[in-house]
């Protein structure tokens, strides 16, 4: 019976969508910033999966479903957006600079570990859409020769460690222009980093969902020509 269970497609949808009812649970009551419904999640469901002795290919077959709501997920980034064009078009110059910057350092960060630890074309290619949503840093990815299920664990931390410290950090740091903030959280953590931005604000959302849309375009043309730079 529980082999039949386990070998169900319902076993992976069921497991990831309770894992992170459980997540938002521990969330509402704790209200702590740590207690991130996605890393809940994930460690839900990584123990689950250990306890059980289930593959990880027989959850992915079972989990694709979920994965199929990942492009609209993100395109559904868009309506924040929408709702503040109108501060993003008096902001363009300074968003345009934000969303470069960004691109640049994360490929400046990426090509300084490559040297320092020795990585190779195919490591260096996994790592370089760390801080693109997954339905596009996946692409990119394949595309360049990485190996997708790495770059799919880095964008998933890169997205979690942007979505805790971001509001520390802003704080640190002193940024407090809501315009910056947000696109700061979207060219660095992408979908995830954009669900804390939501939650300081309408304006940072925004701009943090314009950030995740544009990194990922400008990315898509620029990581091949800094692969071959690279190669």
């Amino acid at each position: 019976m529980m082999d039949l269970l386990i070998n169900s497609s319902y076993f992976a949808v069921l497991l990831t969508i309770g894992a992170f009812y459980a997540g938002q649970a521990v969330r509402r009551r704790t209200g702590l910033d740590i207690a991130n419904p996605l890393l809940i999640a994930v460690l839900i469901v990584i123990a689950v999966l250990l306890a059980l002795g289930v593959d990880i290919e027989t959850y992915q077959a079972g989990a694709q479903f979920v994965s199929w709501l990942l492009t609209p997920a993100t395109v559904c980034l868009a309506l924040p957006l929408y709702r503040q064009i109108s501060v993003l078009r008096r902001n363009a110059a300074a968003a345009i600079t934000g969303v470069l910057m960004g691109v640049l350092s994360s490929a400046v960060f990426i090509a300084l570990l490559a040297l320092v630890l020795g990585l190779n074309a195919r490591e260096t290619a996994t790592l370089l859409p760390k801080s693109v949503t997954t339905a596009i840093g996946v692409g990119i990815s394949e595309e360049l020769g990485g190996i997708p299920a790495l770059t799919v664990a880095a964008i998933i931390l890169t997205g979690l460690c942007g979505n805790l410290m971001a509001r520390p950090l802003c704080r640190l740091l002193k940024i407090t222009d809501p315009v910056a903030r947000g696109l700061t959280i979207g060219a660095s953590s992408h979908a995830i980093g954009t669900a804390k931005a939501l939650e300081m604000g309408e304006v940072e959302g925004a701009m943090s969902s314009a950030a995740v849309a544009v990194c990922g375009l400008v990315t898509v043309f620029a990581a091949p020509l800094f692969m071959r730079f690279f190669a």
